[in-house]
């Protein structure tokens, strides 16, 4: 069997997290790397030993060794990269968030239908183990029908954290190339896929999201409240935001606190850790018949979950199926993000489907 090959497109931070997962695979691996800053994706090349860089992303997309690409680049460059790379025959991944307008999803997923090749959006928090051993547990019937979710991020910093250069930040305050902001549209991604998750998507969704400036004329989107019916019959949920960059927290990577309780009829589960390891908790809680039960979990480091959604994609690639975010689940999701903007604006509620 032919081994997958890999092409790395966008060298910024996040590409060291989602190189981990084809280390010492004989089945898959990154054989080109590409960025505008060639420079960075020489260096790059020479710390993974990659043989390939290219400069040129239409020169690189001709490489009949490169089965697959992962598109690490500013969001609204998702769409017409991922159409590119399908119209070349080859497989895509796109980080989150999956791109700027439902109409751009489903552009994607047309162009991945029509070429016959997958398309998912890398989004690594499903795939986190707690955030699976909490689904599980769900599945099971642990905490009977569940009727409300819960979920909370807050920024903060750690003196062991990513520093991260003001250029790599820029975009992401220019609404035209990232969408909207940083907490609510960017990051927030990853709550509303588990939202979806576990609950499905909503019916309507409100939303009040502030501003906070972080610099002279820059504001991130925050605090924010964001209340969802889902289509499940008596199931709600709220997600709350907050910016808190004095709150001091444990993380080897961004830090903000990120987390998630799903209610249901007969108990609780809790997951308590994402990114940062921000209160004193087993990363998973059952509570259940009076009782308060920490689950036993492996691989809880953020980059655990990065290896383990590398390693879904190419076991899909190789034994078929679909990806947990695959172009109608990340639309889906994309759509719940839209729903919560265009509410904030609008001063009421709005149905995902409809935006």
């Amino acid at each position: 069997m032919k081994k997958i090959g890999v092409a790395l497109v966008g060298c910024g931070r996040i590409s060291d997290l989602h190189v981990l997962g084809y280390r010492d695979r004989s089945d898959a691996g990154i054989v080109a790397v590409c960025d505008a800053k060639e420079t960075r994706a020489k260096q790059k090349a020479r710390e993974w030993g990659v043989p390939k860089v290219y400069k040129n992303y239409a020169e690189l997309l001709k490489d009949p060794e490169i089965d697959l690409v992962e598109l690490l680049v500013p969001h609204h460059l998702h769409c017409p990269m991922t159409v590119q790379a399908a119209q070349a025959g080859k497989h895509v991944s796109v980080q989150k968030p999956m791109c700027l307008s439902a109409a751009e999803a489903d552009e994607m997923i047309a162009a991945a239908e029509k070429a016959g090749v997958v398309l998912r959006v890398y989004e690594n928090f499903v795939h986190y183990e707690p955030a699976v051993k909490a689904k599980e547990l769900v599945d099971a019937g642990e905490i009977g029908r569940p009727v409300m979710l819960r979920m909370h991020i807050n920024t903060g910093q750690s003196p062991r954290g990513w520093k991260i250069p003001l250029d790599a930040w820029v975009w992401r305050f220019n609404e035209k190339k990232s969408g909207g902001g940083e907490l609510v549209f960017d990051h927030g991604y990853h709550l509303f896929s588990i939202a979806y998750r576990f609950m499905g998507q909503a019916e309507r969704v409100s939303a009040w999201i502030g501003k906070t400036a972080v610099a002279p004329g820059i504001f991130i989107d925050a605090p924010a409240t964001i209340m969802f019916q889902f289509k499940q019959k008596e199931t709600y949920g709220v997600f709350d935001i907050a910016h808190t960059p004095d709150i001091v927290m444990d993380s080897k990577y961004y830090s903000d606190d990120d987390r998630v309780e799903i209610i249901g009829e007969k108990g609780i589960v809790f997951i308590n850790r994402y990114t940062t390891r921000a209160i004193d908790l087993p990363e998973v809680v059952l509570f259940k018949g009076g009782k308060t039960i920490p689950v036993p979990v492996e691989n809880v480091e953020w980059e655990d979950s990065f290896m383990a959604a590398t390693r879904h994609l190419i076991d899909v690639l190789l034994h078929g199926g679909d990806p947990l975010l695959d172009g109608p689940t990340g639309k889906a999701v994309l759509q719940l993000t839209l729903a919560a903007q265009q509410s904030a604006r609008a001063g009421h509620e709005i149905k995902p489907d409809e935006v």
